[in-house]
């Protein structure tokens, strides 16, 4: 038993134990898709000849998973991409989206429904009391190849209402850090922020959006210019992700720019966390009393999150102690086992809505943090 395990009450216990036994099952089930010859695809059918065990007669739950090497990052650069499309799904539209791509071939890997269901879940966790049903919302982040930008259009189609995106192209933002040019920096940053600023005063009704964290500040000071701010201009809920979500950013967020909690302001912010290849990860609601401390907690059985000892990726830590973020994504359309992420952070303990370890305090990892260029987010 890990530590932290034994003062889960009885009630978290039994529900942890219903969410395992629900992931065992979705584990079993995507492993027989992927790997069978008749819906699974050319990259997983060819890849099974390699290994030293048969996924087919082999997995049988969750934790057989670990069977299989750690996923590489290389196998999703280049292409053909087709290759990732399951046999069941090859005559259905299928989207590439990307991810990375600063230097070299961008991580591509390709997506027919998982956007949509990802989102569509995720709105079932939003209150409608600040994200109204029927609103439109403003999409204040990358655009071009990235999943995110038809994701929240779905998610606003999905809720009723109309997405406002703007052109943001954050490859040309890591070029202008790297280089140096701060003022060119500068000033295509203001170029997004007067897009935003554009559809937000144009009539348009909007009280929803998405945004990273350093744009949504950049938007409130753009705003406070001009006189007026998020509040005055309609917005009530806000939708944001990225590594630089800290509990700092958070409390001068929430207290300095929006002018308060949501009772005081009008304005709710949910933290999440997410990638091209997990989905979205809903965050334990942020409050002041927990010193704004955000804790994520993937969608399963989709996805699943661990946080692994940075030594060896095959052993949890111990919850409140510190490791590497692993994934493992499960769906139908794209099976990810052992994905090593880019980050790290302190592991959660299972709660009642979301019976199942979490992460808080995510961040680079630090193996190749000091590597790492944020850009916009």
């Amino acid at each position: 038993m890990n530590s932290g395990e034994s003062v889960l009450s009885a009630d978290i216990q039994a529900k942890a134990q219903a969410a395992k036994d629900k992931l065992d099952q979705h584990a079993y089930e995507t492993v027989q898709w992927h790997f069978h010859e008749s819906t699974g695809c050319p990259f997983w059918l060819e890849k099974k000849k390699e290994l030293n065990f048969d996924p087919l007669t082999e997995v049988k739950n969750y934790e057989d998973i670990q069977k299989f090497p750690l996923f590489e990052d290389d196998w999703l650069r280049g292409g053909p991409v087709r290759r990732w499309v399951p046999k069941a799904f090859e005559n259905d539209p299928v989207y590439v989206f990307e991810t990375g791509g600063t230097t070299g071939v961008p991580k591509s890997r390709i997506a027919i429904n998982d956007f949509r269901t990802d989102y569509e879940n995720f709105s079932h966790t939003l209150p409608d009391q600040y994200f109204p049903k029927g609103s439109n919302w403003l999409m204040l982040g990358p655009s071009g190849p990235r999943r995110l930008r038809l994701a929240v259009e779905h998610l606003a189609q999905y809720r009723g209402g109309i997405s406002f995106c703007i052109d943001l192209d954050p490859r040309w933002v890591v070029k202008l850090i790297k280089k140096g040019w701060m003022e060119h920096l500068e000033e295509y940053k203001k170029h997004c922020i007067d897009q935003a600023i554009t559809v937000l005063t144009a009539g348009h009704d909007v009280k929803c959006m998405f945004g990273t964290p350093k744009l949504i500040e950049s938007l409130c000071l753009g705003l406070e210019e001009r006189g007026t701010s998020l509040a005055e201009v309609g917005i009530t809920g806000i939708f944001s992700g990225g590594t630089e979500f800290t509990p700092q950013w958070t409390r001068y967020c929430v207290e300095e720019l929006f002018g308060g909690s949501p009772e005081e302001s009008g304005i709710y912010m949910t933290p999440t966390y997410g990638n091209t290849l997990m989905g979205l990860a809903c965050s334990k609601p942020v409050t002041a009393d927990e010193g704004y401390k955000i804790s994520y907690y993937a969608p399963q059985p989709r996805a699943v999150t661990e946080v692994v000892s940075f030594d060896d990726p095959m052993q949890k830590v111990a919850y409140g102690e510190t490791g590497r973020v692993k994934l493992t994504t499960l769906t139908q359309e794209f099976f990810v086992p052992g994905f090593l992420e880019r980050d790290e952070g302190e592991r959660e303990m299972p709660f009642d809505k979301y019976p199942w370890d979490g992460v808080s305090g995510v961040r680079p990892f630090h193996g190749i943090a000091s590597g790492t260029t944020v850009g916009v987010y």
